[in-house]
């Protein structure tokens, strides 16, 4: 439904990128570093000259690495971190946003920025941001993207642009998705920043922990994620995203006919059975329905 609406402007804003993504790869290690174990793929921000700064060209290894062999069953949720540091990220590089770099250069940048924020919600798994730090303007709107939130007790989270002369409108745009109203305008308007806790409270964050402690809470989180079956986990992010857009009413007409489609599935079944019979479950991961072959 609403969902291929939103993949089809992620992939035509792909071709509007130029196809480019793989040109950046090499590149990779200058700006993060990433690995893939026991399901996880890790995408840590390395780029501390610019203060993890979100430039075109980190933007386009994020989108690669958020995209690449996505629809493989071994890729389970998606941690976003930085390196040990006093910033998550500083936002978008202000050196790309001066006239001389021109109207076409900004308009890439924003687009790129957009498919970006879209794509975290379009992939199949889990997006997780691992915040110790601050989170300003386009790096808090990156935090505000992702599925989970799990912060330091020392993070902080500002939208500061008006500051220079650049108010963050796009940033703005899943904060005041995420929390009250009058909680975005604050920090749009005053581009002061937010506490961890104060960030917790308003809905940005997911949950605060100790600074010790946030290695630990994201093990426990994508340990969890691990446990389920990834295509009932798949349907329900789907989901989750796709009724924001609706009314009350129709939101549980549609919510009525995925649960139910859910019930057909294998591993919805095996997940009842498992239940009953006081036994972990054996998913297939696939959209298999409970009269179909585990290859069908």
């Amino acid at each position: 439904m609403m969902l291929s609406v939103r993949n089809g402007f992620i992939r035509s804003m792909t071709r509007c990128l130029g196809r480019n993504y793989a040109s950046t790869v090499s590149e990779t290690e200058k700006y993060v570093d990433s690995c893939q174990k026991d399901g996880v793929r890790r995408i840590t921000l390395c780029h501390m000259a610019t203060r993890n700064s979100l430039s075109l060209e980190m933007m386009k290894i994020l989108l690669w690495n958020l995209t690449r062999d996505v629809e493989s069953e071994n890729l389970r949720s998606i941690v976003i971190s930085a390196a040990p540091g006093k910033v998550f990220s500083a936002g978008h590089n202000l050196k790309e946003l001066t006239s001389a770099a021109g109207r076409d250069h900004h308009k890439e940048v924003f687009e790129t920025a957009a498919a970006l924020m879209l794509t975290i919600a379009t992939v199949p798994v889990p997006v997780i941001a691992a915040v110790d730090g601050l989170a300003a303007a386009a790096g808090c709107q990156l935090v505000s993207a992702c599925d989970i939130v799990v912060c330091t007790e020392r993070s902080s989270f500002s939208t500061p642009g008006a500051n220079f002369g650049i108010f963050c409108s796009t940033p703005g745009i899943p904060l005041v998705r995420n929390v009250p109203r009058k909680v975005a305008a604050h920090m749009l308007f005053t581009g002061l920043p937010i506490s961890a806790r104060e960030a917790h409270n308003a809905g940005l964050v997911s949950k605060v922990v100790d600074n010790d402690r946030l290695d630990a809470e994201v093990q426990k989180i994508t340990e969890s994620i691990n446990s389920k079956s990834r295509a009932v986990v798949r349907l329900g992010k789907n989901f989750l995203y796709e009724q924001l857009e609706l009314d009350t009413s129709t939101a549980y007409t549609y919510g009525t006919e995925i649960m139910v489609g859910n019930l057909e599935l294998r591993d919805g079944q095996e997940g009842i059975k498992s239940f009953m019979e006081k036994r972990k479950p054996q998913w297939t991961h696939k959209f298999n329905r409970e009269n179909e072959g585990p290859n069908d």
